[in-house]
């Protein structure tokens, strides 16, 4: 398996959306950067980025600025980008909230942000960290639900499922995407260390 050299974390910009489920990816992102006391910067392209030496190397951490919609935008201006080193993280209506799973590739599961790369970069083959915030309730639409707050019997749960991913970009980067897999998708929670969960392709 190639290196990881990016890692874009899906979200909406502003502070509108800065807590509601779709903006996993930001959150993740966001305590990385201050768990290693990184500096965001606003890149060439419709995005930030921070750098993050680890492993011997500088890993890119993105967030497009362009809505979840049009994320492909600035993915795909990420210079020298090879997919097979970009790790998507992203949150997932399919997999029940606190759950995580890493993912090598596969279809958009309707998941716009996703859609959006696959287009962009012409390949479903990028890999991907899919964190779980449950199905909308009956007769509420998933795109309205996406955009809601983790109300407040929720909040504990998402919170350590931010810490948890933050945990498994750290351990593929460091660690490879093999041993991140081997980790996080055989079993567990949020709460125990080892969030995983089955289920089809992030939908969101």
């Amino acid at each position: 398996m190639e290196q990881i050299s990016v890692v874009c974390g899906l979200g909406n910009p502003g502070p509108r959306y800065r807590s509601t489920r779709h903006n996993l990816g930001f959150l993740t992102l966001d305590l990385l950067s201050r768990r290693h006391a990184l500096s965001w910067r606003r890149a060439g392209g419709p995005s930030q980025e921070a750098r993050w030496r680890a492993a011997g190397r500088t890993i890119v951490l993105l967030k497009p600025l362009t809505y979840m919609n049009e994320s492909g935008a600035a993915v795909s201006r990420v210079a020298g980008l090879s997919p097979a080193g970009l790790l998507v993280v992203s949150d997932d209506l399919n997999l029940p909230l606190g759950r995580l799973r890493f993912r090598m590739g596969g279809g958009s599961g309707g998941h716009n942000g996703l859609a959006s790369i696959i287009e962009r970069l012409g390949t479903e083959a990028f890999p991907r960290l899919r964190l779980g915030i449950g199905g909308a309730p009956e007769g509420i639409d998933w795109a309205d639900y996406v955009l809601t707050d983790f109300p407040a019997e929720e909040r504990g749960a998402a919170d350590a499922l931010v810490e948890a991913a933050a945990d498994a970009v750290e351990l593929a980067v460091r660690r490879g995407l093999h041993a991140a897999m081997q980790r996080y998708n055989s079993g567990g929670g949020a709460g125990d260390g080892g969030p995983a969960g089955e289920g089809s392709a992030g939908a969101a």
